[in-house]
């Protein structure tokens, strides 16, 4: 069986707490996933489809849990062979250019990884959305078809 992995990039548990709502949908859903707060590169290259959800801090960095694999992923470079991922970004567009750069980051190495983004990066913007975890859940409900 298929499994999806969420990793998650978060500083004050918002964007845990989105992925757990996700991962809680994809259960409900009878999908086999799990979430990942301090991920390996063996977690990375064992589930069969990846959904990054992560925060962005400082000058559009990437959150401190999720430094270290990151920069795994581009020292060791491991090629995702068309694996699907999607990547939501939370952010705040009043930090203007660095908004949702951890997303933007992260969208950016997954396609450098040859994996096949099935939808765009999704950009939620704290200024407009005070239920991040609805806009996710909805916009990961939409991509169940090609997340199997």
């Amino acid at each position: 069986m298929s499994k999806i992995g969420i990793f998650v990039g978060s500083v004050y548990g918002n964007a845990q707490h989105v992925a757990e709502e996700v991962n809680t949908m994809l259960g409900a859903q009878g999908m086999d996933s799990e979430v990942f707060i301090d991920p390996t590169l063996n977690d990375f290259t064992q589930a069969s489809s990846i959904l990054f959800i992560s925060s962005t801090t400082g000058q559009g960095d990437i959150p401190p849990n999720l430094e270290f694999f990151i920069e795994d992923l581009r020292e060791q470079f491991p090629l995702m062979d068309q694996k699907p991922f999607a990547v939501a970004g939370l952010g705040d567009s009043s930090y203007g250019e660095t908004y949702c750069g951890a997303g933007r980051q992260i969208f950016e190495l997954l396609s450098e990884l040859q994996g096949k983004p099935i939808t765009e990066l999704l950009e939620v913007d704290a200024c407009e959305t005070l239920e991040p975890e609805a806009e996710v859940v909805a916009w990961a409900e939409k991509l169940l078809p090609e997340l199997k």
